[in-house]
């Protein structure tokens, strides 16, 4: 249940924007229509959304970082959102439900450079953020500047949508 109710007048504007975010993702999407309280967070909010990658460094590891950030900020709405379709991009039952678990070392089937990653996600949706020396000197050696800012950048973006989602 919503702190507050949809505002019964939405600027046009963003009722357009609302009815393609429903369409994109067959959705109601209620966090979009309470962001019409104040439409300056809604149009920040949409243009982070919309600049967000996707592709780079690769969709199965964005959608890794996207479930474990989702699934590490305690956010249902957040994990329904990021683990749709996560078959789509190689994932597997049981790698899925290894997220959770914090049981990644278990399953074979997850690289070495995803299961950092899923560290790293983990790390950054956590308080205090702590990130130890060997894991930095690993981080380095397996992604370039440009794919840790990227891998930082999804999993902060889970972690804004969980914080005003949940708020």
């Amino acid at each position: 249940m919503a702190l507050i109710e949809e505002p019964r007048r939405i600027n046009p504007l963003l009722r357009v924007a609302i009815a393609v975010s429903d369409r994109v993702t067959g959705r109601r999407m209620l966090p979009a229509r309470l962001l019409a309280w104040y439409p300056r967070a809604a149009i920040g909010a949409g243009v982070l959304e919309s600049l967000v990658a996707h592709h780079e460094p690769s969709e199965r590891l964005l959608k890794l970082v996207r479930i474990t950030a989702s699934i590490t900020a305690n956010c249902a709405f957040c994990v329904d959102m990021n683990g749709f379709e996560y078959d789509r991009v190689g994932i597997t039952d049981a790698e899925l439900r290894a997220l959770p678990a914090g049981t990644e070392d278990d399953v074979a089937t997850f690289s070495a450079t995803e299961r950092l990653a899923i560290d790293y996600a983990r790390r950054i949706s956590r308080s205090p953020l702590v990130f130890p020396e060997e894991l930095t000197t690993a981080l380095r050696a397996a992604f370039t500047e440009r794919e840790l800012v990227i891998l930082a950048t999804t999993a902060a973006q889970v972690n804004y949508w969980a914080r005003v989602i949940q708020a």
